[in-house]
């Protein structure tokens, strides 16, 4: 078995960790962009519920209620959707069903 040089090592691990520190900024941009043209026109920009200065009757994402949500409540509330909310399931891929829940989670601190 042939063992790698510790420069070699420490190349590979340092081109892994660059490529993970520049991975999160784009899923943070892409889940952004989503919230963006799916959410924030009820949602708001912030979370708070209110688009365009009017409350719309939407939850606050700082709210206690939001807060106690798990990721798959709310994966399923935006997967199948609810009252005047629309299923988003077929119109976004899971993977930004699964960004989109992390970035709502990050709006509500």
């Amino acid at each position: 078995m042939k063992y790698l040089s510790f420069r070699t090592a420490l190349v590979a691990l340092l081109a892994c960790g660059l490529i993970a520190a520049c991975a999160a900024p784009a899923f943070a941009d892409d889940a952004a962009a989503t919230y963006k043209s799916k959410c924030a026109m009820c949602h708001g920009p912030d979370g708070k519920g209110t688009a365009a200065g009017t409350k719309m009757g939407v939850h606050d994402f700082a709210s206690p209620e939001v807060k106690a949500e798990t990721d798959a409540q709310l994966t399923e509330l935006i997967t199948k959707g609810k009252g005047k909310m629309p299923a988003y399931g077929g119109k976004l891929k899971d993977t930004e069903i699964k960004d989109l829940v992390t970035y709502i989670h990050s709006l509500a601190k």
